[in-house]
């Protein structure tokens, strides 16, 4: 039993409406309601609206034509991964050597209105000096956009490596104007790589294999194999030999060169090939020249004398 009983008082029928937010606001966007509603009716345009729809057409045109730009500069540019743009080249003005003829759509494929573009990037502590000397044969040969440029990978090169393809050309921003470009990019790699399309070809590594498809730009292949055989023989000696090879393998290099060299002026044939062009820079880069046998010192001598070598000299000096 209860010790108070209180009557109620009030009935149990009475509904008390429960808060469902702790702050209660105005609606701001139905202020204008009766506004929009009676524009809508009448077939106008909310002031608003037609300001963000302009707006929005004028972002579509400007990505357009940006669009459009890229699309441009992809048929003439494909450089891949270069951050400073240090010189760009003209023709050279060596002796030619070369009699045969190239036709660069049958050997690079036809791209109308795109630049054919060489990438090669390459280790400044390694510079590869035969390419450096089909660059000048090439450059003879067409009209060559050649470029150098530093990757972000190295901190710094020497000048002479950002004027190795010597001065820039007056017409090197009308790309139109050239067959051929040849971009040579500072990069740190473990090896030389070429990257001629990115699309459709994989990168050719290693400074002999891009040797051989560069020479092969400027004559075509010799269609006697035993020659053909003969200047590989002598390309992979060289470079794996003499240019990576101790002081015993680099002096059985120098031996072999003075024999063959005694009996003709070339390696290869009657008149320069691949063969005495890596063959001679890697000579020249391992530091042998001076103490060669009288055959490959008058060899030397007849390489330096045709001009093309020069800008591989300037990088040893």
């Amino acid at each position: 039993m209860p010790m108070y009983q209180v009557k109620p008082m009030s009935g149990g029928d009475i509904k008390i409406d429960l808060p469902t937010c702790m702050y209660k606001l105005p609606n701001i966007h139905a202020q204008n309601s009766g506004c929009g509603e009676h524009a809508h009716q009448n077939g106008e345009v909310d002031p608003a609206i037609r300001a963000l729809e302009a707006r929005q057409d004028e972002i579509m045109r400007r990505l357009y034509e940006l669009k459009a730009a890229v699309d441009g500069l992809a048929k003439t540019v494909t450089t891949p991964d270069a951050d400073l743009d240090a010189t760009t080249i003209p023709q050279g003005g060596a002796t030619s050597v070369f009699s045969g003829t190239a036709n660069l759509d049958s050997l690079l494929g036809k791209d109308p209105g795109a630049l054919r573009d060489i990438v090669i990037n390459a280790h400044p502590a390694r510079p590869p000096l035969s390419l450096l000397v089909l660059h000048s044969l090439l450059c003879q040969r067409y009209r060559v956009l050649s470029t150098v440029h530093v990757h972000s990978s190295i901190p710094a090169v020497p000048p002479p490596l950002l004027t190795c393809l010597g001065p820039r050309d007056a017409h090197s921003y009308t790309r139109q104007r050239f067959q051929l470009g040849f971009t040579l990019i500072w990069k740190d790699v473990p090896k030389t790589q070429m990257k001629f399309s990115v699309q459709s070809m994989c990168p050719i590594e290693g400074e002999g294999n891009i040797a051989r498809f560069l020479y092969r730009l400027l004559a075509p292949e010799p269609r006697d194999p035993a020659a053909a055989t003969l200047a590989d023989s002598w390309v992979d000696t060289a470079l794996f030999q003499m240019a990576e090879g101790g002081s015993k393998e680099r002096a059985a290099v120098l031996r072999a060169l003075n024999g063959t060299l005694g009996r003709s002026p070339w390696l290869a044939g009657a008149e320069l090939s691949l063969a005495d062009i890596v063959c001679a820079c890697c000579v020249l880069q391992s530091g042998s020249a001076a103490s060669a046998p009288p055959n490959v010192q008058k060899w030397l001598k007849s390489c330096e004398n045709l001009g093309h070598f020069s800008r591989a000299h300037a990088l040893l000096q």
